[in-house]
């Protein structure tokens, strides 16, 4: 559930010439870019936000313009008060009225179901292309999220590499911070690709009772470079939670 920036895990040009000048140094076009962003996806304009975009938007896991809108579309049927709070983290020139920049997004909401409420966290930092006030690519250089319900979810803490080689094996560990204290933990480790197509795509998962107080998984990654989101999810009778990572191999 997790590609939760505005275009999710997108492929830009490598940045070229000067090295990246801090924030506050931003260009005037390239602050109010992202301000006026800023304020149309908070407010959950999807014209205002697809008037950034270019209509020859490319991305490497496959979402173009039309499927970024229709992502978004989506997303926000399901979390309709989402806020997003973008920052910027560095800039360069690309070349005339071209930027190549560094953001942080921070995404909050929440998803009232009828037994149920979601409440759905993310941190995405991401490189973006702007040519001539539009956004043309974006890759996706981390991404954490995190979605809770019930009356005490559990506390985990979750250690997992940013970036592996190819065929490279990893730990994927999952600690639940409180003590069992007698109850009953299920939980399931999940790897997916990153892809438009997987976006929004139910997956049947098979849960397992956690003697141990947690997950502790060890995998390989794909031989080529790719990425993948690797989940945990764990639940008790009194809540729930599922963190999700991007593993980018490269």
């Amino acid at each position: 559930m997790v590609a939760l920036s505005l275009g999710a895990g997108m492929v830009i040009s490598p940045a070229q010439a000067n090295p990246p000048v801090v924030a506050q140094a931003a260009p005037a076009e390239v602050q109010s870019l992202l301000t006026e962003l800023e304020a149309a996806a908070s407010d959950r304009s999807l014209d205002g936000v697809m008037a950034f975009y270019s209509e020859s938007f490319t991305s490497d896991t496959g979402f173009d313009y039309a499927q970024l809108r229709q992502t978004l579309e989506t997303l926000w049927q399901q979390y309709p008060d989402l806020t997003y709070d973008i920052e910027l983290l560095s800039w360069q020139a690309a070349g005339p009225n071209s930027y190549t920049v560094e953001t942080r997004t921070l995404i909050t909401g929440q998803q009232t179901l009828p037994n149920r409420t979601l409440a759905l966290s993310a941190d995405v930092t991401s490189r973006q292309q702007l040519d001539s006030g539009k956004i043309t690519s974006q890759a996706t250089l981390s991404e954490t999220s995190r979605l809770v319900s019930g009356t005490n979810p559990p506390s985990i803490q979750v250690q997992l590499p940013q970036t592996l080689s190819p065929g490279q094996s990893y730990s994927f560990d999952t600690i639940v911070l409180e003590p069992l204290e007698q109850r009953t933990l299920m939980g399931v480790a999940v790897e997916e690709g990153v892809t438009a197509e997987d976006f929004f795509e139910p997956r049947p998962v098979v849960f397992g009772i956690l003697s141990s107080g947690g997950l502790y998984k060890v995998g390989t990654a794909p031989a080529a470079p790719d990425s993948r989101w690797v989940s945990t999810v764990v639940i008790r009778e009194d809540g729930m939670v599922v963190e999700t990572r991007r593993l980018r191999v490269e």
